[in-house]
């Protein structure tokens, strides 16, 4: 009669590592197991450097934003028709006292009034559109992304005197420090003959690079009374930037700030800007991850079909010890373990390999960039000049959770077949 041992003893670990350890002559299980092993390894290690490369993508995407753009803008709807002309503008006369109450709101950490306009950049014979924007030195020293001495050149103490340009904007002009540029706006001063365009040379005092190619690409600071003068705006600003404590939550403020701008006020957000491009890459992350999801079940099958062929060249074995008084429940275990083995193994090998892949994502790149001649990442298709990658445990684990998950499933049933297997019928034969 069959004698009930302990679930998991230590007998049933030692069985079931050494099955898995196949002889030459089991060559076949072996190579089984490999291949199993090899493809979970693959399969983790892509979900693992997929989810920390999505994660690190947004992680920059969303910091180049608020590092360089305002959390939420406030501007006034157009409400006053402009004397001569029969439009209707949007200016805000009042800008400094509103920027002032705004300031007040709870959780506002910075309210900067600001001018915007576009304008010709010209330098020898080269030119492009540049978004000029007008705005006071000490409000452009609290652009974090702009103002990091780490990645600008210039003096931003000098502002006053010039203009500050982003980066990819001078490349393309041929600009450096102290080299004057011509901005050139159509809509300049007007005189009896209409209007005409306005063409004034600024010193370049400042350059930045604030990690968003489109931004270095064609964005102008100009001193906030220059640009009143320049873009005809003297009678008040465009628009005030506001930034807030937790950007990611900056729809809870918009009552206190309608409510402090007054009557015409309007909001954009930094969500209303790229929200469909956020959920456009959540929507991206689900179906990254169920894709590669079916890639690890994939490789977890290989399990179920290593430890059929397994069970079947242990079918005298499985005889013999159900007849030495093995229970069905231990031959279940016995076989459920050398599956476990091969995808515990496996996923740890996978998640070192994923986990090591995201620590040296920047050596990877260049290594594929070496590969390709240069131009593997274009920073004017992604944004972004660089792939980043950010590990986050939960991502990890899901990774693992999956992994684990799917190993033990395929598993049951090759070990239930194993317990399932008549002694007399297996050794009827030996």
């Amino acid at each position: 009669m069959a004698t009930r041992t302990a679930p998991f003893s230590g007998f049933e670990f030692l069985i079931a590592w050494r099955y898995l350890r196949a002889r030459r002559a089991e060559g076949g299980v072996s190579v089984m197991t490999w291949i199993s092993l090899i493809g979970i390894m693959l399969g983790v290690a892509a979900l693992i450097i997929t989810l920390a490369v999505r994660a690190g993508f947004r992680a920059e995407f969303v910091d180049t934003i608020l590092g360089s753009n305002a959390h939420v803008t406030v501007y006034s709807a157009p409400q006053e028709v402009v004397p001569g002309t029969g439009i209707f503008s949007s200016l805000m006369p009042d800008y400094q006292d509103r920027a002032e109450r705004i300031r007040k709101v709870p959780g506002v950490t910075r309210a900067a009034p600001l001018i915007r306009g576009q304008a010709m950049a010209t330098f020898d014979e080269r030119s492009n559109v540049a978004d000029v924007y007008g705005i006071s030195a000490e409000d452009l020293a609290t652009i974090p992304r702009v103002a990091n001495p780490k990645t600008s050149r210039g003096d931003l103490a000098r502002f006053g005197e010039g203009i500050a340009m982003g980066s990819e904007l001078a490349r393309e002009l041929g600009v450096t420090l102290g080299d004057r540029v011509r901005l050139i706006s159509p809509n300049g001063a007007k005189t009896a003959f209409g209007t005409s365009p306005r063409v004034n040379a600024y010193e370049v005092v400042y350059i930045f690079t604030a990690g968003r190619w489109d931004i270095d690409r064609t964005r102008v600071y100009m001193p906030f009374a220059e640009a009143q003068s320049y873009f005809n705006r003297e009678a008040g600003a465009d628009e005030i930037e506001v930034d807030v404590t937790d950007p990611e939550r900056v729809d809870d403020w918009t009552p206190q700030l309608i409510a402090a701008g007054g009557a015409g006020t309007m909001l954009w957000s930094w969500r209303d800007a790229s929200g469909s491009f956020l959920r456009a890459l959540d929507i991206e992350d689900n179906v990254m991850f169920v894709i590669l999801a079916v890639l690890v079940l994939i490789a977890t099958m290989n399990i179920t079909s290593g430890l059929i062929m397994l069970v079947k060249n242990k079918g005298r074995d499985i005889g013999i010890l159900r007849t030495m008084g093995l229970t069905e429940g231990s031959v279940l275990r016995i076989f459920f373990l050398c599956g476990a083995f091969t995808g515990v193994i496996g996923t740890a090998a996978g998640v070192a390999l994923g986990v090591v892949f995201a620590l040296y994502i920047d050596q990877v790149m260049a290594f594929v960039n070496w590969l390709n001649g240069g131009g593997a990442w274009d920073p004017s298709i992604r944004g972004i000049y660089a792939l980043p990658a950010k590990l986050q445990p939960w991502d990890v684990t899901k990774a693992v959770a999956l992994s684990l998950g799917l190993s033990f499933v395929v598993t049951i049933f090759p070990a239930r077949r194993a317990a399932r297997l008549n002694p007399v019928e297996a050794l009827r034969y030996e």
